[in-house]
């Protein structure tokens, strides 16, 4: 198979599906559009959903030495949908994605009718100054086994030493699920470039009170725990703030039916949407 290139205007890979307002999803670090799955049906009965990779996940390259900030991907964001003649658009984004999602809002007030933000990264007072040797021991073990991820994600204990961190229900988590995560993580070439492009760096923009913004985290979120990354004073100062239980750093995959109800609620603070 040739490889995948990114076009002149660096547009990111992304998909569209479903009927109504745009409604963007925008995934974490590691991952790809194939974590919105458990969520996507449903929405496109509302939504024309579009998913999006960013650079170096998925099927978007990532070009040696591009900038992975979040306000960068932010603008890569806007610029691949106005490509694609998407000018107005919901979002939601999970982890770095919801970084991005936010720093999109304040960018692009005129553009963003509402944002939903799952376990949102860049609420720490202090931001890390190095990687975490957790998160770099999770790629690199993706990385070896991403190939053979089909075979061994059916068997309990491979689940649990790959999920157990991520969700207080991995058990039930489908395999599916578990498969996509691992090759996502595996082949995520834009893993450590963005974890970089985050050091020392927190969410410190605006956003208008506007544009509907709820933010959610699960109570079990072991990546960004509430004691240090999730500072309820960054966030914009309207935004709502629901905890889940029994929910990790994926509420999609742990909580499906009332993170759509948030999506759908959010979303139809400034909208037609039902």
């Amino acid at each position: 198979m040739a490889a995948l290139r990114r076009n002149s205007s660096g547009e990111l890979w992304h998909s569209t599906s479903g009927s109504g307002e745009y409604l963007v999803l925008l995934h974490g670090m590691g991952s790809a559009h194939t974590a919105w799955k458990l969520i996507t049906p449903e929405l496109e009965k509302n939504f024309t959903v579009v998913v999006v990779d960013l650079p170096g996940h998925g099927h978007t390259p990532y070009m040696s030495g591009e900038a992975m900030d979040p306000i960068s991907l932010a603008e890569k964001v806007s610029q691949t949908l106005s490509d694609s003649g998407i000018e107005k658009f919901h979002l939601v984004g999970n982890s770095l994605g919801g970084w991005v999602a936010l720093e999109l809002a304040a960018k692009y007030s005129d553009r963003v009718l509402s944002v939903t933000a799952l376990a949102p990264a860049g609420l720490w007072l202090v931001p890390e100054t190095r990687r975490l040797w957790r998160a770099a021991q999770g790629r690199q073990m993706a990385k070896v086994l991403h190939p053979i991820a089909p075979q061994i994600a059916r068997f309990e204990r491979a689940k649990k030493i790959g999920f157990e961190l991520v969700s207080p229900e991995w058990r039930s988590l489908p395999v599916e699920t578990c498969v996509d995560a691992t090759i996502a993580m595996g082949k995520s070439k834009g893993y450590f470039p963005a974890w970089d492009a985050l050091l020392g760096r927190r969410f410190d923009s605006d956003v208008s009170s506007s544009i509907p913004v709820t933010i959610v985290f699960g109570d079990s979120d072991n990546t960004l725990p509430a004691a240090f990354s999730q500072e309820r004073s960054l966030a914009p100062h309207h935004a709502k703030w629901v905890t889940l239980s029994n929910s990790g750093h994926a509420p999609m995959w742990d909580r499906t039916s009332d993170v759509i109800a948030l999506i759908k609620e959010t979303a139809g603070a400034n909208s037609g949407a039902n």
